[in-house]
């Protein structure tokens, strides 16, 4: 169905009548958002609509079970929910994440839309009402707060932890094919002592496995929801079980771990979780923007940079410069990186807004709180299938720089002094010569014995050094 003919019907709502789309499954209040948010192109995400569309069927379950609804009207509603759910009327949901700040206008439109559907299955006009059935013992204040919940922890489990976990073992896959190149290691992006390409990935795939507990840390506290404190936690027009009851629904649909909140108050006027979930989505963000820059430092050049690795050639780097190939895919990372850490910020300046019984800018907290879900689950993916999966190491290059560098005087220290270490390296620099040359000239150390204190797969395991 689509509402793109121009015609139009009338629909009434306590505020009176309102032109509304003919095609359209919502109603006046919808239409009454519409016409008073023309702020932006951004809308609710596939993943809100789906755990909108999943609390509103749980809730005609319970309230049928509690015996508040008929067994036809619950029927007809979770049947449209589950179309909402499953993405089928997601163009019906026009109205602008710059909304009223509690979300009712989002609230109202899905009420409307599967009141709406509910008739056109029923065969008859208005078998349900969109707040006296639909809305039967919710508020917008525990609705919103709710699905902001349901769909952050959704994304989570279907999209970000799978995408990390490839991310980790990609990364530990090239960790073992690599454990054996020594590389020259970089402090202050200065020269230090070696290590190897599958130590440096080996500390990425850390990152990706301890943010990866880190946000599985927050379920626990994602899982608590809001439904059942209705207008401003008190539970007011909600029975006193629903709350419990419409969790315990939501997690035999969904699989995850959900129960109702332990204090309503705070799961209605604050969006403390929100701000800590996104705490380590941001934390998750900065651990690749810190890979995604090691691999284009170590892929620079080929001739002018460092030119350590090879990442795949996936596209022209220049519509002037010929052959030119650029490290596309870690710049896309570090833009999402950006992305997520804004995001953050917009997350925890709405979350201040938390005013007596309600938080006032939830549409656009649960909306930043998914975006960066969804962008850290592609970013990763994408990061591991096509840079790091496929990159190559320049053996050769990064050879000939350690066997050349100065720095490598360090391991003769225990031996021969900080001192005497100085002046070899100081000559090292001045003289364009291998410090093995000089040390041989420098002091009393035999060429089998520099060859074993310098060798440099030995000195990437640490450990002082000596007869």
């Amino acid at each position: 169905m689509t509402i793109e003919s121009g015609k139009t019907r009338i629909e009434r709502d306590s505020m009176g009548e309102m032109e509304v789309p003919a095609e359209a499954l919502y109603g006046a209040s919808t239409a009454r958002a519409v016409e008073n948010f023309p702020i932006s192109t951004l809308r609710y995400t596939r993943q809100m609509i789906r755990a909108i569309g999943l609390i509103k069927k749980a809730a005609a379950s319970v309230n049928e079970e509690l015996g508040l609804l008929t067994g036809e009207k619950s029927r007809l509603i979770q049947d449209a929910a589950q179309e909402v759910a499953d993405g089928r009327w997601d163009e019906h949901f026009p109205i602008d994440i710059f909304q009223t700040g509690s979300g009712t206008s989002t609230n109202m439109n899905a009420n409307e839309v599967i009141a709406t559907r509910a008739a056109q299955i029923a065969g008859t006009e208005r078998p349900v009402h969109p707040n006296d059935d639909v809305n039967m013992c919710q508020s917008s204040n525990d609705v919103i707060p709710a699905s902001i919940h349901l769909s952050a922890y959704l994304t989570i489990q279907d999209d970000l932890l799978p995408a990390m976990d490839h991310l980790h073992r990609t990364l530990e896959q090239k960790a073992a094919e690599t454990s054996d190149v020594v590389k020259m290691g970089r402090t202050h992006l200065m020269d230090a002592m070696p290590v190897t390409v599958g130590q440096v990935a080996g500390g990425w795939a850390a990152q990706v496995a301890q943010s990866r507990d880190r946000v599985r840390a927050t379920l626990p506290r994602l899982g608590q929801l809001a439904i059942g404190g209705t207008a401003v936690g008190t539970g007011i027009n909600a029975h006193p079980e629903f709350g419990r009851r419409v969790a315990e629904r939501l997690s035999r649909e969904t699989g995850l771990d959900l129960r109702e909140a332990d204090n309503h108050f705070e799961a209605q006027a604050t969006q403390d979780t929100a701000v800590e979930v996104s705490g380590q989505l941001k934390t998750y963000a900065s651990a690749l923007m810190k890979i995604a820059n090691d691999l284009r430092w170590m892929n620079s050049g080929p001739q002018g940079g460092l030119g350590e690795i090879r990442l795949p050639a996936l596209q022209p780097g220049s519509s002037i410069m010929p052959g030119k190939v650029n490290p596309v895919i870690p710049e896309a990372t570090m833009m999402v990186a950006a992305q997520v850490i804004g995001n953050d910020a917009t997350i925890t300046t709405g979350a201040h807004h938390g005013n007596f019984e309600l938080n006032v800018m939830l549409p656009v907290i649960g909306y930043n709180l998914v975006q960066s879900i969804e962008l850290l689950a592609s970013a990763s993916r994408v990061l591991a299938d096509k840079a790091v999966a496929g990159f190559e190491v320049n053996e050769e290059a990064m050879a000939e720089v350690v066997e050349k560098n100065p720095i490598m005087v360090t391991a003769l220290n225990a031996i021969i002094g900080y001192e005497k270490g100085a002046e070899i390296a100081k000559r090292a620099y001045a003289e364009n010569r291998r410090v093995k040359d000089l040390a041989l000239e420098m002091t009393d150390l035999s060429e089998e014995e520099l060859d074993r204190l310098l060798d440099p797969r030995d000195l990437t395991r640490g450990g002082i050094r000596g007869d």
